[in-house]
């Protein structure tokens, strides 16, 4: 809760309450930051309070660029595979129970019987 996240930059606290957390810790070790916010508290949460929105506009923008980012990133690396009937493909297994590391992550040659879509295929003839 009290460190920020990648994607706003923002802590979940501050995005909720408008102003970072203070944790028991401080409050029992003084410092700076906890005697400027014991000694002027109502008006810095009023101001804190003002900007609530604002800041999570921003964080709202920033998320969008990060989920932009991350999409760019991702469509960058994966390999785009197109399906035709006739075609031979194999099928991944899924993993039950111990598997084991030995054992064959796919089986068979499958034979491309219909296209669903250009990325999915219906491929039940075994060859």
């Amino acid at each position: 809760m009290t460190t920020p996240r990648i994607a706003t930059r923002e802590t979940p606290y501050s995005l909720v309450y408008g102003s970072e957390a203070v944790l028991p810790v401080e409050i029992k070790q003084s410092s700076a930051r906890i005697e400027f916010y014991l000694n002027n508290n109502d008006q810095t949460r009023a101001i804190e309070l003002d900007f609530v929105k604002e800041k999570k506009d921003r964080a709202a923008i920033r998320m969008e660029a990060y989920r932009i980012r991350v999409m760019k990133s991702y469509n960058e690396h994966v390999r785009s595979r197109d399906f035709q009937v006739g075609d031979l493909v194999m099928k991944k297994v899924k993993p039950v129970g111990d598997m084991g590391k030995l054992k064959a992550r796919w089986e068979g040659h499958f034979k491309v019987i219909q296209r669903v879509s250009t990325r999915a295929a219906f491929y039940l003839e075994d060859s």
